[in-house]
C-alpha cells in the first residue's frame, strides 16, 4: 500500500485525472452524507444548527491555512527545494511547528468566545438553537487543528507529485462524517455530527504521515519566528488570507440572513451548494491543484513560455468542461434533488426549494472554477495582492446583492415573477433564500472578469 500511495505522478493531466477520480468518489460520499442528513433531520432546526456550527471552524481553516498553502508554502518550498533538499525540509519543519502553535491558540480563543460569535452569525436563531450551535462549534474547533496540519502536508506532497495520497484525504474526511451520522448520532444526538467531523479530520491527517516520512521528513525541534522564509511566508499569506476572509464573510452574511428566514433555509442553501460542488471539485479543483506546482516551478525557473502554455491549456479545459456540466445540472436539477434528497423528513416543498437554489448556483459554477485557476496563477508568481483585492470587491458586491435580492423576493414584483418563471416554481412559498445563491453566482462572475483583466495586464508587462 505504501508503494502505491508513494507513486509519483508524471504529468498535469494524469495528476488531474487522479484528483478528479478521488474527488468523484469523495463527491459520491458527500452526497451519501447529505442524503443521510436530509433524511434523518429534514430541512429543519437540526440542519440549520449543524451548518451554522461549521462557520467558525471553516473560517479558521480557510483564512489561516488555505491562504498559506495556496499563496506561499508551495512556491517557497519549491524555491528552497531547487537550492537544497535539506534547507527545504528545515523550512517545512519550522513552518509546521509554528502553524501548529498558531492554530491551537486561535482555536482556544474562539472556543472561549464562541457564545458571542454565534450570537452574531446566527442572530435569527432561538436561544435553544444558539446554545446547541455553540456546543457543536466548540467540538468542531478540534478539526481546524487536524485539517490545518494535514493541508500543509498535502501541499508539500504535491510538490513531490504525490497526488494520489492527497486525493484520498477528502474521501477519508467524508467517511469520518458518515461514520458519525450512522454511529455517533444515535448515541450522542446532534453532537455526534460534530464528533464525526473531528474523526474525519483525524483520518485526513493520519493517512498522509507515512508518505511524508518516506520522502525524508523528520520532525525537528525548530521554533524560529524570525526565519527569513517564514517571514516571507507570512508576508505572502496575509493578502491571501484577507481575500479568503472576504469569502468567509460572504458565507457568514449568508448565515446571518438565512437564520432569519423560514426554518430550514440555511440547510436548504447548503444542501444545494453541496450538489454544485462536485463539478468544481472534479474539474476546476483537480486541474488547478494539479497545475499549481508546475506553474510555481516554471516561474521559479523564469520560464514564461511554459508558464503561459500550462495556464492556457488548463484554462480552456476548465471553461468548456464546467460550462457543459453546469448546463446539464441546471436542466436536470429537480430530478437530481428528488433522487438524492427527497426521502425521510425531507419533504417535496424542501426539494423544490433546494432545486431552485441549485439552479442559481449553476449560473456561476464556471466563474468559480476559473477564479481558482487565475488565483493559483497569481500565487505561482508570488503575487497575492491582486487575488485578495478581487476577493474583497466580489465580497462587497455579494453582500449588497444578498440583502437586495432577498428583499426583492419577499414580496410580489417583476423581479420575483421573473425568477419564478425562469425556475418554473409557481406556487412555491418562502423563496427568499433563492436570492443568496443568485448573489453568489453574480459576484463570482464579477470576480472572474476582474482577475482575468489583471492577469492579461500583468502578462503584457515586462518580467
Amino acid at each position: 500500500m505504501l508503494k502505491i500511495f508513494d507513486k509519483k505522478t508524471k504529468s498535469i493531466n494524469w495528476a488531474a485525472f487522479i484528483l478528479a477520480t478521488a474527488f468523484l468518489i469523495s463527491a459520491v460520499l458527500g452526497l451519501i452524507r447529505d442524503r443521510l442528513l436530509a433524511s434523518s433531520f429534514g430541512a429543519g432546526d437540526e440542519l440549520d444548527i449543524y451548518y451554522a456550527a461549521f462557520r467558525i471552524p471553516d473560517f479558521i481553516i480557510m483564512v489561516l491555512l488555505m491562504g498559506a498553502i495556496s499563496a506561499a508554502i508551495i512556491p517557497i518550498f519549491t524555491e528552497q527545494l531547487i537550492k537544497s533538499k535539506e534547507t527545504a525540509w528545515k523550512y517545512f519543519s519550522n513552518l509546521l511547528n509554528l502553524f501548529l502553535i498558531i492554530l491551537i491558540i486561535s482555536c482556544g480563543i474562539l472556543f472561549i468566545f464562541a457564545p458571542q460569535i454565534i450570537s452574531i452569525i446566527a442572530s435569527g436563531f432561538s436561544e435553544d438553537k444558539k446554545l446547541l450551535t455553540i456546543a457543536l462549534t466548540r467540538i468542531m474547533l478540534i478539526s481546524p487543528i487536524l485539517l490545518g496540519m494535514s493541508n500543509i502536508i498535502s501541499g508539500i506532497l504535491r510538490v513531490f507529485n504525490r497526488f494520489l495520497i492527497t486525493a484520498l484525504c477528502p474521501i477519508m474526511y467524508n467517511l469520518g462524517i458518515i461514520f458519525g451520522i450512522m454511529f455517533f448520532v444515535p448515541y450522542m444526538g446532534l453532537k455526534g455530527l460534530a464528533w464525526g467531523v473531528v474523526l474525519g479530520g483525524g483520518l485526513h491527517l493520519l493517512i498522509q504521515i507515512p508518505i511524508l516520512c518516506k520522502l525524508g521528513f523528520a520532525p525537528g525541534k525548530i521554533l524560529n519566528f524570525r526565519e527569513p522564509n517564514f517571514i516571507k511566508t507570512i508576508k505572502l499569506t496575509i493578502p491571501r488570507s484577507i481575500g479568503l476572509m472576504a469569502n468567509q464573510i460572504n458565507l457568514i452574511v449568508v448565515t446571518v440572513i438565512a437564520s432569519g428566514l423560514a426554518k430550514g433555509s440555511l440547510g436548504i442553501f447548503n444542501l444545494a451548494e453541496g450538489l454544485s460542488r462536485p463539478i468544481l471539485s472534479l474539474i476546476a479543483v483537480s486541474f488547478s491543484v494539479a497545475a499549481f506546482p508546475a506553474l510555481s516551478l516554471s516561474f521559479s525557473k523564469n520560464n514564461q513560455k511554459k508558464f503561459q502554455k500550462i495556464f492556457n491549456s488548463v484554462f480552456y479545459k476548465i471553461l468548456f468542461s464546467s460550462l457543459g456540466l453546469s448546463a446539464l445540472l441546471f436542466i436536470f436539477r429537480q430530478a437530481i434533488v428528488d433522487i438524492i434528497y427527497h426521502t425521510g423528513k425531507f419533504e417535496a416543498m424542501h426539494s423544490a426549494l433546494c432545486s431552485a437554489c441549485l439552479g442559481m448556483f449553476c449560473i456561476g459554477i464556471f466563474a468559480q472554477g476559473l477564479v481558482l485557476l487565475l488565483a493559483k496563477a497569481f500565487y505561482a508568481r508570488q503575487n497575492t495582492k491582486i487575488p485578495a483585492f478581487a476577493s474583497i470587491m466580489a465580497a462587497l458586491i455579494n453582500i449588497i446583492l444578498c440583502f437586495y435580492f432577498v428583499h426583492l423576493l419577499s414580496f410580489a414584483n417583476n423581479f420575483q415573477q421573473g425568477i419564478i418563471k425562469f425556475l418554473d416554481i409557481q406556487g412555491l412559498q418562502n423563496i427568499e433564500i433563492i436570492g443568496l445563491p443568485l448573489a453568489l453566482s453574480i459576484s463570482s462572475i464579477f470576480q472572474f472578469c476582474l482577475l482575468l483583466i489583471f492577469f492579461k495586464y500583468k502578462q503584457k508587462q515586462p518580467q
